[in-house]
């Protein structure tokens, strides 16, 4: 008997079983410096590292780095799979980054294509694994990775995650500098998409309460939703937001691991299928530990958009120039796959 309870604990939450994580991109920009950051992780007993060129001394440099966590690399499409093989949780920033210059539906018409391939992949190798896509842009390509999922009969929505944790980071780094205060005892909801005026930061919700005149709170929402350009343009060319980004995934793939343990009370804000609004995506509160479905989180999440007078000044209409580009990508997916 305490042979089988010990064969059944390598499948349960909170077992201690450390989780594989595969980070799909982990030669690019973001991809570096995020597996760098779970290199240092307690949650992980494998990262198994995929890109289509220069993996292999990706993973050899971070091999190098003393923590428990090891490190294999995998490179070219061939050996995608093997890198995906009993993978419990993958994050995706492959595709290409945004340059000066490029609209996100310009993103759209190469990493479209790149996200349908990577996800067909998790559908045949790790379905039901825990999916965070990271590559933008993410109001497109989770409704895409979405398609490819139900194609292959494993989609599961409490499973797909749009990572919008860098809208979040930023408001709070933002709302930090101008309280005086730890970024870390910020809280700041930010709802809607991943992409400009759909990024919908809920300054009347923050905590501790932030009072500024409308001037100045136009300006701060502003500077939040075109916070990517503003690190494009400082890059001059050079690259976009990288070393922020792949910090907001690391916190993000985090929480998701931390989820899996069984462990309560991880809320995070991700970009997610919902009944919130008459959208089929919405970022929004997720309860991790509930596996993005919480009722009561939901209704919160409706009633902190409905009452802040932040939704007055971004309302949900402005929302569907997004969206409009979600329903093409969905119509050209027979397209590029």
């Amino acid at each position: 008997m305490d042979r089988v309870k010990r064969i059944a604990a390598h499948f349960l939450p909170g077992s201690g079983v450390k989780a594989k994580v595969a980070v799909l991109g982990a030669a690019g920009g973001i991809g570096q410096p995020l597996a760098l950051l779970l290199k240092g992780s307690n949650q992980i007993g494998e990262l198994s590292l995929y890109d289509v060129a220069n993996t292999a001394g990706v993973a050899c440099d971070l091999s190098h780095i003393s923590t428990a966590v090891k490190v294999k690399g995998y490179t070219g499409p061939g050996h995608l799979q093997d890198a995906l093989r009993g993978c419990q949780l993958v994050v995706v920033p492959a595709g290409v980054p945004r340059k000066p210059g490029m609209t996100r539906d310009d993103l759209f018409n190469i990493n479209a294509g790149i996200v349908a391939t990577l996800c067909e992949a998790i559908a045949a190798t790790c379905p039901d694994a825990w999916v965070c896509i990271i590559s933008n842009p993410v109001n497109s390509t989770v409704p895409i990775a979405a398609e490819v999922f139900k194609r292959a009969g494993s989609y599961n929505p409490a499973r797909l995650f749009g990572v919008t944790t860098l809208d979040v980071v930023r408001a709070e780094a933002f709302i930090a500098e101008l309280l005086n205060v730890d970024p870390k005892d910020v809280s700041v909801p930010v709802v809607g998409g991943h992409a400009g005026a759909t990024i919908l930061p809920l300054l009347s919700q923050v905590r501790p309460p932030l009072q500024l005149e409308p001037a100045k709170a136009q300006a701060l929402m502003a500077r939040i939703q075109d916070a990517g350009t503003e690190v494009v343009n400082a890059k001059a060319g050079a690259g976009s937001a990288t070393l922020s980004m792949a910090w907001a995934a690391a916190r993000f793939t985090e929480a998701c691991l931390r989820a899996m343990t069984g462990e309560g009370g991880i809320v995070e804000c991700s970009y997610v299928a919902s009944s919130l609004t008459s959208l089929p995506f919405f970022a929004r509160y997720v309860n991790e530990a509930a596996t993005a479905s919480c009722s009561a989180l939901h209704r919160d999440a409706l009633g902190c958009l409905l009452a802040a007078a932040d939704a007055q000044t971004f309302p949900l209409s402005l929302l569907k120039m997004s969206w409009s580009t979600a329903v093409i990508s969905t119509w050209l997916l027979g397209l590029v796959i």
